[in-house]
């Protein structure tokens, strides 16, 4: 006999993976007749940019930190 748990789930899961893509398509449709200020999309992009070169950077030196702390070896051979 079939399971009938993870056909439930698959398809609540695909069904709103759909809906949830349709609004976001029709959102940024929407947002994009409004005509957006280039300056200011351009402005927010670098901010997104930098925000996230920032992130990357304190995620990589905790981690390098981390693995110092725990006595790994990260010498390149």
């Amino acid at each position: 006999m079939i399971d009938w748990v993870p056909v439930v789930f698959v398809t609540f899961k695909v069904l709103m993976f759909v809906t949830c893509m349709f609004f976001a398509i029709k959102w940024h449709y929407d947002q994009g007749k409004k005509g957006a200020d280039r300056r200011a999309l351009l402005r927010t992009g670098g901010k997104v940019v930098a925000i996230f070169m920032l992130a990357l950077l304190a995620v990589m030196l905790f981690t390098f930190g981390l693995a110092k702390t725990l006595g790994m070896d990260l010498n390149l051979p």
